[in-house]
């Protein structure tokens, strides 16, 4: 029975270049085990086939790789593909790296120890403390401080209608555990020998009332917040990190640019704040509240940073905004309250390491 004739595998200087293993077969002779560079290592899946058929399927696969596969019977394509099985290096022991074994494990989040529940409301005063300390010296140190403007407040686990706020006129890079104030809802201070801002108890004494849930709120007169709240409009969904904002921000007009000292108008404040997670004070900054301070000082910073993404981009020509469902799918899985707390485990690590005075 006669064949097509099967042309010769391109030599080294062609597309592929074909090298061969040749090991012994059953008559005696050399078949090659494969073809490095144009395939995986091969070997057989049978016993090994006779010189002259080896050489065939060579010359299959090597017409094949070249593209000649029309000129090779069928018959023999099918052969080939039958006889050829990948078989993938596999370790034959356990592999180690100074002596821990490569296998999987149990892993955690840095900083997850301070989601457990804490042992009593002292210790839970505390670290709520510690963490207000730090992060008004992480105000400070991203240039949000100016003059005797801005605060950070956190609910006494205890006492729920009180807050810890940092004391009028002292600088947010020299915030102690030590200094921080207790301020009641009438604007009272009952922990502390230092006054508050009258600013700070009015707006967020307003919004700690009504939103139970908020368990620590956070403003300053940050230069991209304030700049933005002039234009009177929403963050927009324009980059990954503003989704996290995207329907859950809103403009408040009313008081906007006037020095807010009365209660009517921190009431009037917490009612257009809504449920919302930031607020755009019109003229004045941004707000943003939290289910800890972790949460609320991370969003208030990037609120910041997606407010310079928006005006810069705005400045350049005509952002294009992220679809509605891309933005609600971001929204849910990267800008949720867990999300926010992550996100701010790092610029803890760094001021704990810098500024261990702040546990004073």
């Amino acid at each position: 029975m006669s064949a097509t004739a099967i042309p010769p595998a391109r030599n080294s200087s062609s597309r592929f270049a074909h090298t061969t293993r040749a090991w012994p077969s059953m008559d005696g002779g050399t078949v090659p085990s494969g073809m490095v560079g144009t395939t995986p290592e091969v070997k057989m899946n049978r016993s090994a086939p006779s010189t002259a058929t080896a050489w065939a399927y060579r010359a299959a696969g090597a017409a094949m790789c070249s593209g000649r596969i029309s000129r090779i019977p069928i018959g023999l394509i099918l052969s080939y593909c039958e006889a050829m099985t990948i078989t993938p290096d596999a370790p034959t022991e356990t592999r180690s790296i100074d002596g821990v074994l490569l296998t999987p494990k149990e892993v955690k989040i840095y900083g997850q120890e301070s989601l457990m529940p804490s042992a009593n409301v002292a210790e839970e005063r505390l670290r709520r403390k510690q963490k207000l300390a730090g992060a008004l010296r992480i105000f400070g140190r991203l240039g949000f401080g100016e003059g005797v403007a801005g605060h950070i407040t956190v609910r006494d686990p205890e006492f729920p209608d009180h807050f810890w706020v940092n004391p009028l006129g002292l600088s947010f890079r020299h915030m102690r555990v030590s200094d921080l104030i207790l301020v009641n809802h009438h604007g009272e201070v009952v922990y502390g020998e230092y006054a508050v801002n009258r600013a700070a108890y009015v707006l967020h004494a307003a919004v700690h009332t009504a939103r139970p849930d908020v368990i620590a709120a956070a403003h300053a007169h940050s230069v991209y917040g304030k700049a933005f709240s002039s234009l009177g409009i929403k963050l927009d969904a324009l980059t990954q990190d503003s989704c996290a904002f995207y329907e859950n921000n809103v403009v408040i007009s009313d008081h906007g640019g006037a020095v807010v000292f009365e209660e009517a108008a921190g009431r009037d404040f917490a009612e257009a704040f809504g449920q919302y997670r930031a607020a755009i004070h019109q003229n004045h900054g941004h707000f943003t509240v939290g289910a800890s301070v972790d949460e609320a000082v991370f969003w208030f910073v990037c609120f910041e940073r997606c407010a310079q993404a928006q005006l810069a981009a705005m400045a350049a020509g005509t952002p294009k905004h992220i679809p509605h469902e891309s933005a609600v799918y971001t929204r849910e899985q990267a800008g949720n309250a867990m999300t926010g707390w992550a996100h701010f485990q790092p610029l803890w690590q760094e001021i704990c390491r810098t500024d261990p005075e702040l546990f004073d």
